[in-house]
């Protein structure tokens, strides 16, 4: 992402200053000679030199930041039509949704309106806000709060709309008494101070009850922190002790575009899309689609009657194209894996890769205690669960030259843990249809250009990660799904949900809360807590906290009885340690079905933050609660 230029303060390190803003544009997303598809997309607005690029595009071009060395975005909400007029959504919203709600004006935004009668889908102007996903250290000002939201500065703002979400002034002061930014109409200015370790991760939309149709519109980037004491530099060649050396280099905004340079380490980020015979996006307008529920819908029943519970497309996107192709050597190379799908789990398959050695060597987190061989101790199949990050290296040194596939065996439905099924390996779940979501991507390999100099990625060792302090407390919080029966065009009763909720466990017992219910996770400023995420559900939730990174402690199955978790709860039989990928620490973790799922978070920042479910869908339907580290903040609002 090319910077707008650095700002240098009287204390503290310099800090890299970017201008990006979100607008609307065609790109070529289907194979050539298949017509354009419109998006949205983040890009930068200025540039502090002549190699900067100013280009948006789904997803956007990387932001790289140093360890500890700050980065101030200025985002901008650019949703708006040459002629300075607010663009509708690509997709249908849902106003019968707890969402950002505009047109509630300042007493009614960020609420669920009642309605007398069933309304159609919102098309008013768009409210955005960005969230840095796996950011620590960073203040509630910056953290893209989904109640932050803005409307673009556009002519013709509806009278009596609100431009902006409940907590958009509280966070502007903050942003102006803590760093001397000022925050204006269409826009705010974050800053992150990138304490984190060397790592991985994204951006995204985060506004309330509208993510999912806010990030499949394509607002998505990546963000890589490198340096300070757990970067590359590092990590060591266990046969030398000297400094090893990863695949590289990665793109860089000196390179200039376009560019005949070779790169060796690349992000990949891993979407799924539907599209329409015109080459636009599609996404449900019903919930018909979803279950075939047609009633009773909101307010004469209990569905919302846009809003689906999870959406698989039926064509999986690289790095904004459908099925693309990589040219590679035969030689290493560091792939940054992101799992950005709506609903969808995958279970990346090396295995048709004839001569492939796989080793992953981070998470979200940044490294991991120690590299996983993925070849030898997992058939070379890596699940990702919904914002997971893996680094890893891909050795295609004995790979034959020619065309070879990278397959998803992952299930075109929700995940509830378990093996994939595939010819002569009988398992739990039936995979992706190998003719489309099943294929991920091809590499045409060839013979390596010059010698490869890099480390392999069984000699590699990483550094070490530094233990969590211990607990102070154990939190117990519940995963539930709530579900109604209604009825399908015939007038066949059909049983589906209306809604994930987040809540806590009392007395064995899970009692759900909404996102309007008053802060129930309140851990003190420097405290360490282990929570105990309870999954009542049937499916697998990949679980985010806002603010911290966590270590993964165990896995333990509850008492159940039918199929159905036993109430009031208990944990029964052995636990199991996390998978050798999530050590180190992460910020989402895989909530399996009928387990209670224990991590350990160190709670460092006080302010107000989110926690919930990455499965979008989930997320923008009461599967998010608030959570606040230390006490009230003077002059929050309620």
């Amino acid at each position: 992402m090319a910077r707008a230029g650095t700002i240098r303060q009287t204390a503290g390190p310099p800090v890299d200053y970017y201008e990006i803003s979100q607008r609307q544009f065609l790109q070529q997303v289907l194979p050539a000679g298949l017509p354009a598809t419109t998006v949205w997309g983040y890009g930068a607005l200025s540039s502090d030199s002549k190699q900067g690029v100013l280009l948006h595009h789904a997803p956007c071009p990387t932001i790289e930041a140093e360890h500890g060395r700050p980065v101030r975005v200025k985002w901008v909400n650019e949703l708006v039509d040459s002629q300075g007029r607010y663009l509708p959504h690509l997709f249908t919203v849902d106003p019968t949704l707890h969402w950002a709600n505009p047109p509630g004006g300042t007493s009614g935004r960020d609420s669920r309106p009642v309605f007398r009668k069933t309304p159609g889908p919102y098309t008013g102007p768009v409210p955005m806000v960005v969230h840095l996903h796996g950011a620590v250290g960073v203040g509630d000002e910056s953290d893209g709060y989904p109640e932050a939201w803005f409307l673009p500065a556009a002519t013709d703002l509806p009278s009596g709309y609100a431009a902006k979400g409940t907590w958009y002034d509280f966070f502007a002061g903050k942003a102006n008494a803590g760093y001397g930014a000022t925050w204006g109409a269409g826009f705010s200015v974050f800053q992150y101070p990138n304490p984190d370790r060397a790592s991985t991760k994204w951006f995204h939309d985060h506004a309330l009850g509208m993510t999912r149709v806010n990030v499949y519109a394509g607002g998505a980037g990546f963000y890589v922190i490198r340096g300070g004491p757990d970067g590359d530099a590092a990590v060591r060649d266990s046969r030398t002790q000297t400094t090893a050396v990863l695949p590289g280099p990665a793109p860089s905004k000196a390179d200039g575009f376009p560019t005949t340079k070779s790169y060796y380490e690349i992000p990949i980020v891993i979407q799924d899309r539907a599209f329409n015979t015109d080459g636009s996006l599609f996404y449900p307008d019903s919930r018909v689609f979803f279950d075939g529920i047609v009633r009773q819908y909101i307010p004469k029943g209990t569905f919302s009657p846009f809003w689906n519970p999870e959406f698989f497309g039926n064509t999986l996107m690289v790095n904004g194209r459908t099925w693309p192709y990589l040219d590679v050597e035969q030689r290493r190379y560091r792939f940054r894996f992101l799992n950005g799908c709506q609903s969808r789990f995958l279970i990346l398959d090396f295995q048709k890769i004839p001569g492939v050695k796989v080793t992953v060597i981070g998470n979200e987190g940044g490294f991991l205690a120690l590299p996983v061989d993925l070849t030898a101790d997992h058939a070379n199949r890596l699940l990702m669960a919904l914002a997971e990050r893996a680094d890893v290296i891909v050795d295609f040194t004995d790979v034959p030259a020619g065309k070879h596939v990278l397959r998803n065996v992952g299930p075109d439905e929700p995940f509830g843990g378990g093996e994939p099924s595939l010819p002569g390996e009988p398992g739990d779940f039936e995979v992706a249809d190998q003719q489309t979501t099943g294929l991920v991507m091809e590499f045409r390999v060839g013979p390596v250009k010059s010698a490869d100099l890099s480390t392999p990625g069984r000699f590699l060792q990483l550094p070490a990660v530094a233990a969590l302090p211990a607990e102070q407390r154990a939190r117990k919080v519940a995963l539930v799904e709530l579900a109604d029966v209604g009825a399908d065009a015939a007038g066949a009763p059909v049983e589906g949900p209306i809604e994930g909720a987040l809540g806590v466990v009392h007395d064995g017992l899970a009692m759900e809360h909404e996102w309007m219910h008053p802060v129930t996770e309140n851990p003190g400023v420097g405290d360490t807590e282990v929570w105990e995420i309870h999954n009542t559900t049937a499916d697998a939730h990949p679980i985010h906290l806002h603010q911290v990174a966590f270590e993964v402690v165990e896995r333990q199955p509850l008492l159940l009885a039918a199929g159905e978790v036993v109430q009031p709860m208990e944990a029964v039989g052995a636990a199991t340690p996390p998978e050798a990928w999530e050590s180190g620490v992460k910020d989402t973790v895989t909530a399996y079905p009928g387990q209670v799922t224990r991590l350990r978070a160190h709670f460092e920042r006080p302010g107000q933050f989110v926690w919930h479910c990455h499965i979008l869908e989930h997320e923008d339907n009461e599967m998010m609660r608030p959570f606040r580290i230390g006490p009230v903040q003077p002059g929050q609002p309620g």
